[in-house]
């Protein structure tokens, strides 16, 4: 598909996010249940997931036939940052076929001295035609990362830096309607959106898209929500 063509198949759509990474209860070294999650996701209505890893990326376009928003989760000394910090990430999205690739564009430290926009205008110029999604966590990151040649911007980030660490309460509609005024982009709204109206919001006050993850993927987060309140 074309950029214009994918942003017209998640246009007004929940993007669900499917992933497992090690440590998690659905990861599985030796087969990955994503690709299973994913089947469910695209019964439900889903027209695009959101994966993590190679094999959950190859694994899930071959299970459901839907565009996936790809990135890869690696951690590196004097990083902070582990959604596809280097270029390495960037090959290994791109060579799995990722229709989109989602890359860290917070402020956050990286090892490698160069600031997220410098990293993005490297990654354009290696890979012309690549399509990438920003998760940002501030207002300023996402400006930044849609000058820098960003052609999607996500609130994924925010609630998860040092200095958003204090929004971690419920969805942050504020920062997605700031960002839809200021951005001709598509703003993906991510992060805490636990409830169908709260996704519903989102797409009311202008997002793109809504990606969900832990509201329906990820069962020990679910089951957590309902024991804190019991």
């Amino acid at each position: 598909m074309t950029k214009e063509e994918l942003f017209a198949v998640m246009k007004g759509e929940i993007i669900v996010s499917c992933q497992a990474t090690p440590g998690e209860p659905l990861y599985d070294a030796a087969r990955s249940v994503m690709p299973l999650m994913a089947r469910a996701a695209k019964l439900a209505g889903a027209k695009m997931i959101r994966t993590s890893s190679v094999r959950d990326i190859i694994g899930i376009k071959e299970e459901t036939g839907l565009p996936v928003i790809g990135l890869i989760k690696r951690e590196y000394p004097g990083y902070t940052g582990r959604i596809t910090m280097t270029m390495r990430e960037v090959d290994e999205c791109m060579e799995a076929l990722s229709d989109i690739v989602s890359i860290d564009c917070t402020d956050c430290p990286r090892g490698d001295g160069r600031s997220a926009p410098q990293f993005l205008k490297e990654v354009k110029a290696k890979y012309p035609n690549i399509i990438i999604m920003a998760d940002c966590a501030t207002f300023e990151e996402a400006l930044a990362a849609y000058d820098a040649g960003a052609d999607l911007v996500g609130t994924t980030m925010n609630g998860y830096t040092p200095q958003t660490r204090d929004q971690k309460e419920g969805p942050n509609f504020a920062l997605v309607e700031q960002l839809v005024k200021a951005l001709p982009c598509p703003v993906i709204a991510e992060g805490r959106v636990h409830t169908p109206e709260q996704a519903r919001k989102m797409l009311d006050l202008g997002a793109w898209a809504v990606v969900v993850g832990g509201a329906i993927t990820r069962p020990l987060e679910i089951a957590q929500r309902f024991f804190a309140v019991i």
